[in-house]
């Protein structure tokens, strides 16, 4: 193990960090294709990061807590670290590693045991000396007495301790998770940021529509890879950014195609990736759905929607790439939006430019707005002289010549707001009169951005 003491308290040493991250950050490099992400889910302890046998499916930097001998840390996959490539999306992930180890308080630097050393290595080993971070170096694939004992050539790198392991068959993790924790700077180091109030938005879309470029503007940094080929990114990545006072965690995740497309492709990682973005739509409290406004909403945006309506969340439509259109065609673009999206008119809707920055606050203030919408409790005498009136101007209508009977309505949960109404006869209330409800609910209490869900039950007659 080579490099200084880890880092103490301060400013940047607390940018970019999660809300979770009273603790240390362990980032995991190396070059394409070494067990990277391997050893990042054995670490965790689930199939967190996507693994793939193609080099370079991990891209971004991706964040996940664990645990390891009673100490939580959090640990950040890198995509694979090839120095030499011209092609731009290399240079790009090779930026975001420079970026990942600036962050980090620990490394774990990954060779491959079988192969030896490379170029690519050496010159990891070199950028690792300079960073001037503590460093663990890590041998993989030694899956077998032979193996480890082949992997001791990884020594002409100049390193001190190379820990020969197989992240596949958990072989020699124990030593490595010592070695992890024993490197890891004390506790009481480290500074956690501020957990209340911290606003969780999942940043999803069709590939293309600029998500990855709206978290960039937003944080004022590259802090996902953005490239003009669609499909980019492949995990959520989170970003942490704080806007007059407001934290707000944004969860840039891969672009989602048809289904279709993707099983005719038979790519698998973007499979993976299309459900690890539905994941992060069900952790978040907000999504915003990113559209491109110049080619227009399609089907599939409409889905995506569907999706977020489907899990709860509450949403904000952001029309994006408005530098490109004048006023009267982003006055269309809205129109046609509505209309594609006509079966959630309770969803509010930004036109931004990630390009240029414009919106792109306008957009912030509605998140904050929608999000008091979505844990928004209606206190109980409110709501039942609300319902009250409800029933003098449009009472429910007969069904099976007979009229339901509504007594009361209380709020049951907040986030995502549902409401119960306790009724005579459940079953007999109309579809349309249910409707009528939740939206007068909506229009009396702005629910703006939420889906609000009322449920109707039968109340019990008490026992005599």
């Amino acid at each position: 193990m080579s490099g200084s003491k880890p880092r103490g308290k301060g400013k940047e040493k607390e940018r970019g960090r999660l809300p979770h991250q009273a603790n240390a950050l362990v980032a995991i490099v190396g070059r394409p294709n070494v067990g990277k992400s391997t050893i990042f889910n054995r670490l965790v302890g689930r199939r967190e990061a996507i693994v793939h046998d193609e080099p370079g499916v991990t891209r971004d930097r991706h964040y996940a807590e664990a645990w390891s001998l009673g100490r939580r840390y959090t640990i950040v996959d890198t995509g694979g670290f090839d120095p030499e490539s011209d092609d731009p999306m290399r240079q790009g992930i090779s930026r975001q590693v420079q970026v990942a180890i600036e962050e980090a308080d620990l490394i774990v630097c990954v060779f491959d045991g079988v192969q030896g050393a490379t170029d690519a290595d050496r010159q990891a080993v070199t950028l690792l000396r300079r960073s001037g971070r503590p460093v663990i170096y890590v041998a993989n694939k030694a899956d077998s007495d032979r193996s480890a004992f082949e992997s001791n050539e990884l020594y002409s790198l100049g390193v001190e301790t190379i820990h020969a392991i197989s992240a596949l068959h958990g072989r020699g993790f124990n030593d490595l998770e010592d070695a992890l924790v024993r490197a890891l700077p004390p506790a009481d180091e480290l500074t956690a940021p501020d957990q209340e109030d911290m606003i969780r938005v999942a940043v999803v879309g069709r590939p293309n529509a600029g998500k990855s470029s709206l978290v960039n503007r937003l944080a004022g940094e590259d802090r996902t890879l953005v490239d003009a080929r669609p499909g980019t990114t492949r995990d959520p990545v989170d970003t942490l950014i704080e806007r007059d006072g407001k934290k707000f965690l944004l969860v840039d995740t891969a672009g989602i195609r048809r289904k279709s497309l993707v099983v005719k492709e038979h790519d698998a990682v973007e499979v993976v990736s299309v459900l690890r973005a539905m994941r992060a739509m069900e952790e978040a409290e907000i999504v915003v759905l990113m559209c491109d406004a110049a080619i227009g909403v399609a089907e599939q945006d409409a889905k995506i929607l569907g999706l977020a309506d489907e899990r709860g969340r509450a949403v904000v439509v952001v029309l994006n790439k408005m530098d490109q259109l004048d006023r009267e065609s982003l006055a269309e673009a809205e129109k046609t939006a509505k209309e594609k999206l006509s079966f959630a008119p309770w969803v509010p809707y930004v036109a931004t430019s990630a390009l240029t920055g414009r919106g792109t606050q306008a957009l912030l203030r509605k998140i904050v707005a929608v999000r008091e919408n979505f844990h928004r409790r209606v206190p109980t005498a409110e709501l039942n002289r609300f319902f009250e009136s409800v029933l003098k101007t449009h009472p429910p209508p007969t069904q099976g010549g007979r009229a339901p009977r509504l007594y009361y309505v209380t709020q049951a949960e907040t986030a995502p707001p549902l409401f119960a109404v306790m009724s005579s006869s459940p079953e007999s209330v109309h579809f349309s009169y249910q409707r009528y409800v939740k939206n007068q609910l909506r229009k009396a209490f702005d629910f703006e951005g939420v889906p609000v869900r009322v449920a109707y039950r039968a109340r019990r007659r008490r026992e005599k």
